[in-house]
């Protein structure tokens, strides 16, 4: 169905609950990856999926389609991944750790990380990103989204998003030449 559709379905009587786990079974695998790149570990993505699918649910009411649901919702995951880890750093400054080592170790430990050397190093690297910069890196080059949508998910120049995918790309380059 198209998103559309799926908001139309929405908005008739007594069809909510199953619009919308129509939603969350056309989007909640895109939006389980997109924050999986940014956190790193599957079970604080599984815990922000939820928290993503439980904003959705009660403010989909007032989504005013100023914006494409797909963007919308990546906007909200987008948005607790960063809060999330904005809480993780601070926790870690407090208890005075290395919080992209913390970052390194669950990849090293993931059970459900199922790549080989290169991409687990590859991994790594985008982890070493400052957040904004990895959600940025993240849609654009896993996800594949074009500057616009990134644009509408971040509130971010197009502009500023092409210099911070391209400032993400060196780093990554930089941090791949170093370590192969």
């Amino acid at each position: 169905m198209e998103d559309k559709d799926l908001l139309e379905l929405y908005r008739e009587d007594g069809k909510q609950r199953y619009a919308f786990n129509l939603i969350v079974d056309k989007y909640s695998e895109r939006l389980y990856w997109h924050i999986r790149k940014m956190v790193a570990s599957h079970d604080d993505a599984n815990d922000i999926l939820q928290n993503t699918l439980l904003k959705a649910w009660k403010n989909l009411e007032g989504f005013r389609e100023e914006s494409r649901l797909y963007t919308w919702l990546y906007r909200i995951a987008t948005n607790e991944s960063l809060t999330f880890l904005k809480r993780a750093r601070l926790k870690a400054t407090l208890s005075l750790s290395d919080y992209s080592k913390q970052l390194e170790n669950q990849l090293e430990a993931d059970a459900y990380f199922n790549g080989d050397d290169t991409q687990r190093l590859f991994r790594k690297a985008v982890l070493k990103l400052p957040d904004k910069q990895r959600a940025v890196f993240s849609m654009r080059y896993f996800d594949d989204m074009k500057y616009e949508d990134i644009s509408e998910v971040l509130g971010t120049s197009v502009g500023a998003l092409k210099a911070s995918y391209h400032h993400a790309f060196q780093k990554i380059q930089n941090f791949l030449k170093e370590h192969v």
